[in-house]
């Protein structure tokens, strides 16, 4: 059992990051929602605190009172065991609370757990404090790759600012790691630390030999597909995909700008001449299948690139697998609104591997499965190839 003295500053730590990732924000940018998978920062910074509040503070404080009685239905997000809520395409119509308020709201509700805190906790809560916390990391992520696409989108390309480095170069030479045909473990084993649901019912799978890359793929390499026709030739993309190409005119990744015959890229640090040596980023699953298969090659599933991960560097892109989310062997989901986390999102999506340069501290591991819809890339993603 984690000390108590840990938990408080563990979970002190998380909420001040979060914060910090906003502090190059104008009040004007807080608000913005430009499609309806970008949420604005405000509400990502009211619903992490609505979510200690409504799951830690109202049913076990004794005597708390609620900040305001509006902002469960504001900042709930999917938990429809927790009453109604704004429609998530609305969340930049909501010019009310305003900023200041919002982090009135914080402020609120961080002194309310640190009182609630200063005594033991049950390990029951202990791990609804914990599922809290790393709900706030991930929401860290989302924070700035929405951040991104907010800047991203506007046409003055603004910078966030000048220490985002998410273009780190590998600097290391290629090679094709050998797996040997046999049983392999997949899942969360280590009792001691957190991990979702979603790992859990660590189960044996049997793969064949496989080959899987030491490195993901550059810039320059993708930008080899793009010049070889990748994006017209439709022998290599799924029907789906094809389709989702020809109808969003889809032929670079996200953020590319073609200016002058000059390949630029959008990144947290403005504008910039694309680095070619630089892991490739902001790709759909159709576009890194797209790929694989121009390259003869596949993506790996994630149980490839679990018994694998130990032989290379990962964690500076989210890496698309070849594995639909499903359930592992024996998968339950706890009953009521914590059970909404993770098991109702297990269709139409695939599993995403690693992390990347926005994913927080003390959050990734070997066994996280991160997933997202075939079309969606405003993450950092890319691939690593497997044969």
């Amino acid at each position: 059992m984690i000390t108590t003295d840990t938990l408080v500053s563990f979970f002190l730590e998380t909420r001040e990051h979060t914060e910090n990732i906003c502090k190059p924000l104008e009040i004007e940018d807080y608000v913005v929602q430009p499609i309806i998978d970008v949420s604005p920062p405000k509400w990502h910074l009211g619903h992490t605190t609505w979510f200690f509040e409504e799951f830690i503070l109202k049913p076990h404080k004794k005597g708390y009172q609620l900040f305001h009685e509006d902002f469960a239905f504001v900042f709930n997000s999917y938990y429809e065991n927790v009453g109604k809520r704004v429609i998530r395409n609305d969340r930049g119509n909501l010019s009310r609370p305003g900023v200041a308020k919002v982090y009135d709201y914080r402020q609120y509700v961080t002194n309310e757990m640190k009182d609630f805190l200063s005594e033991e906790i049950s390990k029951e809560l202990e791990e609804i404090l914990l599922i809290g916390i790393h709900h706030e990391k991930q929401h860290q992520e989302l924070l700035i790759t929405d951040i991104k696409y907010i800047f991203g989108n506007n046409p003055l390309l603004p910078k966030y600012n000048d220490l985002f480095s998410e273009n780190l170069s590998q600097n290391f030479q290629q090679e094709w790691i050998d797996m040997k045909e046999g049983i392999y473990e997949i899942g969360h084993t280590n009792s001691d630390e957190f991990c979702y649901d979603n790992e859990l019912g660590r189960h044996k799978v049997y793969l064949q030999n496989y080959k899987i890359s030491s490195k993901l793929i550059t810039n320059a390499e993708y930008l080899e597909f793009i010049n070889a026709g990748g994006y017209k030739d439709f022998n290599l993309w799924h029907a789906e995909g094809w389709d989702w190409v020809k109808q969003n005119d889809i032929a670079m990744p996200m953020y590319w700008h073609n200016i002058d015959e000059e390949w630029h890229q959008y990144t947290l640090k403005g504008l910039q001449k694309i680095n070619l040596e630089a892991p490739l980023s902001h790709i759909s699953y159709y576009e890194a299948f797209a790929f694989a298969q121009w390259k003869n090659c596949r993506l790996p599933t994630e149980f490839e690139w679990e018994a694998a991960q130990q032989f290379f560097e990962w964690g500076s892109r989210w890496e698309w697998t070849e594995s639909a989310y499903l359930p592992y062997p024996g998968y339950t989901k706890a009953p009521g609104a914590i059970g909404e986390y993770n098991g109702k999102f297990m269709v139409n999506q695939k599993v995403l591997r690693g992390g990347s340069v926005a994913t927080s501290p003390k959050h990734t591991r070997p066994t996280y499965r991160n997933f997202f819809q075939t079309n969606l890339r405003w993450q950092f993603t890319g691939l690593r190839l497997a044969k």
